[in-house]
């Protein structure tokens, strides 16, 4: 005989209690999520693609050139103006790193490839030597997000790593964007009938259940 299998995880099954229309919301799942079952944790993305432009600063060095385009990570570099002072002069001076709270996050020696807090760039003498108290900076700016959910991401940088709403009715977003009812305010579920990542860690899905609860999303 044929084995016959059902998906038990109908539209809305994980709600206990809602305030009505109020409590919901609607939203484009992201191209490439996947087949999703109702009561998945979804994330927003919130956040687009870092970017860093280096230049001279003030004073300006009067031979030292920096990378153009420095190479940046996301989740570690941080938004804002990096700030490279030259601290010891000279051909293979150093330079100190701050970030753009101040913070020191490590020295640059001229001519040498450097990485800080995610960030990538040479400090390059083109022919007048450093000088003591030159500055260069790096200004690193984050695009907006498309604002789409996802499933809950539990590495990504993009604002998806937070729980924030919950897929009211299974969809298929494999190929397309695909708009959906969401869970997203002032409602009651049941804790084991919401979707998790694969490998979630209870300490994790605490943390979700947490942020899921600054929006009065309460899982019981």
């Amino acid at each position: 005989m044929p084995v016959l299998t059902q998906n038990l995880r109908t539209a809305a099954a994980y709600l206990v209690w809602e305030a009505g229309y109020i409590s919901r919301d609607v939203g484009i799942i992201a191209a490439g999520a996947g087949k999703l079952d109702a009561g998945t944790v979804l994330g927003r993305i919130t956040k687009g693609a870092l970017t860093a432009v280096g230049a001279a600063g003030s004073p300006a060095p009067a031979g030292a050139t920096i990378t153009a385009a420095p190479a940046v990570t996301a989740g570690l570099t941080k938004v804002g103006v990096h700030t490279f002072t030259c601290d010891i002069a000279g051909a293979t001076g150093k330079w100190r790193h701050e970030d753009p709270d101040g913070v020191y996050i490590g020295t640059v020696t001229t001519g040498t490839e450097y990485t800080g807090q995610g960030l990538t760039l040479t400090i390059t003498d083109a022919g007048t030597d450093p000088a003591v108290g030159e500055v260069m900076k790096v200004t690193v700016s984050q695009a907006e997000g498309s604002g789409k959910r996802v499933p809950l991401s539990l590495t990504a940088h993009d604002g998806s790593e937070v729980a924030e709403s919950i897929l009211y009715e299974g969809c298929d977003a494999t190929l397309v964007d695909v708009q959906r009812t969401l869970t997203r305010r002032l409602a009651e579920v049941t804790g084991d009938e919401l979707v998790w990542p694969a490998g979630i860690t209870p300490t994790q899905k605490a943390a979700a259940l947490a942020a899921l609860a600054d929006h009065h999303i309460i899982a019981r």
